[in-house]
C-alpha cells in the first residue's frame, strides 16, 4: 500500500496508555462504536433498492472523507474500507461487491498511477481484503443473531423456570442436606416465612428424610420413603404426606448441591380415605337393605306358621284339662309357652309394620309392669346361662308412653348382650334398674360386671354391622337404638359401677308422633 503521509500523532491525554503511548478513550469510543453498528446491523437489514442506495452512499461518503483527508496525505483505498464494512454490516453480498466495485472504479479514475500493474496490484489487494472484512462482518452478524435468540430464549425460559419455581414447592440443599432456601410455594407448604428455614436439616421438615437418599441411586427421581409416602411437619403440628423428586449435581461445590421437588398428596390420599369410607358406607347400606327385605319376608312367611302353633296349643290344653288333676302342671307349662308364641307373633306383625309402613302405636305404659311380664323370659335366660339376674325398678311414677312388644323387645336385646358380656366371667351379674326422672320421664339401665367396652368402640358401637362378638351380626345395638329413639327416647352407653357397660335407656312422659 502507498505510504501514509502527514499524519500527526495525537495528543496524549490522561486517557493515554503509559506503556504504548495509545489513546485509550480513543479506543473505547471506537468500540462502544463498533458495538452499536453491529447492533444495529443485527436488528435492521436493508433490502431492495435501499441496499443498492446504501452502497452508493457509503461509497460517495468514503469518497468524501478521503478528500477531506487529503491536506494530511494521501490514503487511497483505506477510507473506502469502512463503507464496505457498513455496507455488509447492512446489507447483503450483491449492494457489498457494488460497493466494492465503486471504490475500485473511483480509484482508478482519480488516482494516478505509475503504472497499469501497480493500479491492478493495489485494487486487487482491496477487494480481497474488503470482501474478507466483509465475510467476517457476515459471520459476525449470524454470531450476533444467534446470540441475540439464545438470549431471548434464555431468558423466556428463565422466565418459565422463575414462574414454575414460584408455583412448585421446591427446596435447595447443600452437601450436608442442610436448606439453603425454599421456593415461596414451599415456604407456604410447611408454614414458614422467607428464609425462616436456611441453614436448618432438611430432616427437621420431612420425617426420616437423610443423605443416604440423596447419595444412593441415580442423580434424579423419585426419592422412596421408609413408610410408602413422607411425613412433613408443620409448625402448628398438621402433617403433611408429600412424595419427593430430587435432582443432584455430584460435581457441585460448597453451594446448591441437590434440588428437592415436593408434591402434597395429604388432600388426594384424604380424598381417597373419604371414598373408601364411602364405599365401605354404601355396602353397609346395601346389606341393611338386604336385611330389611329378609325381615320383611320372615315376619311374613312365619306370621301363619307361629298362629298354627297357637291353634294347635290352645287344642292340646283343651285336651290336658280333660285329663283332670294330673295334666294341670302340663296345662300350666303350655300355656306359657303358648304365651311366648302370641308373642312372638306379635312382635314379627309389629316388625312387618314398622318395615312396610314404618308406623307405630305408643300408649301409655308402666314401666314396672313391662319389665315385670319379661320376668319369666329373664328367668329362662339366667338358668340356660347361668347368669345371675337382678331387678330393681322403682314402681313409684314409672307411667310413660311407649309401644309394649317394642319396649320389651328393646329391653330382652340388652339384657342378652349384657348375659353375652359377663358368661365367662367369675361371679356374672346382671343388674336392670329404673327410676323417675320427674317430668323429664324415666330412666332405666341395663348393666353388666363384663370386661366393658373399649373406648375407640363407645363412639360406634351402636352402629350397623358393628359388634364385639365374634359371632355377632351387628344389628342388636342398632335396632335397639332405632326403637328407643321411635319413642322419643335416648339410649346410651358409659362405663359401669360393676365394672362392664352400663345401657341408659331414657323415656319421655310425652311424645308426638311426627
Amino acid at each position: 500500500m502507498p505510504e501514509v503521509a502527514g499524519m500527526t500523532r495525537p495528543v496524549r491525554g490522561d486517557v493515554d496508555d503509559p506503556g504504548t503511548g495509545l489513546d485509550l478513550g480513543a479506543m473505547t469510543g471506537a468500540r462502544v462504536a463498533a458495538e452499536s453498528l453491529l447492533a444495529l446491523a443485527t436488528a435492521r437489514t436493508y433490502r431492495g433498492w435501499r441496499a443498492w442506495l446504501l452502497a452508493v452512499a457509503s461509497v460517495l461518503a468514503g469518497f468524501t472523507v478521503r478528500a477531506g483527508l487529503e491536506v494530511f496525505g494521501h490514503f487511497y483505498y483505506l477510507p473506502l474500507v469502512p463503507a464496505v464494512v457498513v455496507t455488509a454490516m447492512l446489507a447483503h453480498r450483491g449492494p457489498t461487491a457494488l460497493a466494492i466495485v465503486l471504490a475500485v472504479a473511483g480509484n482508478v479514475a482519480l488516482v494516478d498511477r505509475e503504472s497499469v500493474m501497480d493500479t491492478a496490484t493495489n485494487a486487487i489487494l482491496f477487494i480481497f481484503v474488503s470482501w474478507l472484512i466483509a465475510e467476517i462482518c457476515w459471520a459476525q452478524r449470524r454470531l450476533h443473531r444467534r446470540s441475540a435468540e439464545l438470549a431471548r430464549t434464555l431468558a423466556c425460559r428463565n422466565s418459565m423456570l422463575e414462574t414454575v419455581l414460584t408455583a412448585v414447592p421446591v427446596a435447595i440443599l447443600d452437601r450436608e442436606g442442610r436448606v439453603r432456601r425454599l421456593t415461596p410455594a414451599a415456604s407456604a407448604l410447611f408454614g414458614l416465612g422467607d428464609g425462616e428455614a436456611a441453614g436448618h436439616p432438611f430432616a427437621d421438615l420431612v420425617h426420616g428424610f437423610t443423605l443416604a437418599h440423596l447419595e444412593d441411586g441415580p442423580p434424579s427421581g423419585p426419592l422412596e420413603a421408609p413408610t410408602g409416602l413422607w411425613i412433613g411437619r408443620r409448625p402448628d403440628g398438621e402433617p403433611l404426606l408429600l412424595s419427593l423428586q430430587k435432582g443432584v449435581v455430584p460435581e457441585a461445590g460448597e453451594g446448591d448441591y441437590a434440588a428437592i421437588s415436593m408434591t402434597d398428596l395429604t388432600g388426594a390420599e384424604t380424598a381417597t380415605e373419604r371414598a373408601r369410607e364411602l364405599d365401605d358406607q354404601l355396602n353397609r347400606v346395601w346389606r341393611l337393605n338386604s336385611l330389611g327385605e329378609m325381615a320383611a319376608t320372615l315376619a311374613h312367611e312365619l306370621n301363619q306358621p307361629l298362629s298354627a302353633a297357637t291353634i294347635y296349643m290352645h287344642a292340646s290344653q283343651r285336651d290336658i284339662e280333660r285329663t283332670g288333676l294330673i295334666g294341670q302342671s302340663a296345662g300350666r307349662t303350655l300355656e306359657l309357652a303358648k304365651t311366648q308364641v302370641l308373642r312372638a307373633g306379635k312382635i314379627i306383625r309389629r316388625m312387618r309394620d314398622l318395615l312396610t309402613t314404618g308406623t307405630r302405636q305408643l300408649e301409655e305404659e308402666r314401666v314396672s309392669s313391662m319389665i315385670e311380664d319379661m320376668g319369666p323370659s329373664f328367668a329362662l335366660i339366667a338358668r340356660d346361662s347361668g347368669v345371675e339376674i337382678r331387678i330393681d325398678v322403682d314402681e313409684t311414677d314409672d307411667i310413660v308412653r311407649a309401644e309394649r312388644i317394642q319396649f320389651q323387645q328393646a329391653m330382652i336385646n340388652l339384657v342378652r348382650n349384657a348375659v353375652d358380656a359377663v358368661s365367662d366371667r367369675p361371679d356374672p351379674v346382671v343388674l336392670i334398674t329404673g327410676c323417675s326422672m320427674g317430668a323429664e320421664g324415666y330412666h332405666i339401665t341395663v348393666e353388666d360386671s363384663g370386661p366393658g367396652i373399649a373406648g375407640e368402640q363407645m363412639e360406634r358401637i351402636f352402629q350397623p354391622m358393628t359388634t364385639t362378638k365374634s359371632a355377632g351380626m351387628g344389628l342388636g345395638l342398632s335396632v335397639t337404638r332405632t326403637i328407643v329413639e321411635s319413642h322419643g327416647g335416648n339410649l346410651a352407653v358409659r362405663r359401669s359401677a360393676l365394672g362392664g357397660a352400663a345401657f341408659a335407656v331414657e323415656l319421655p312422659r310425652e311424645f308426638e308422633d311426627a
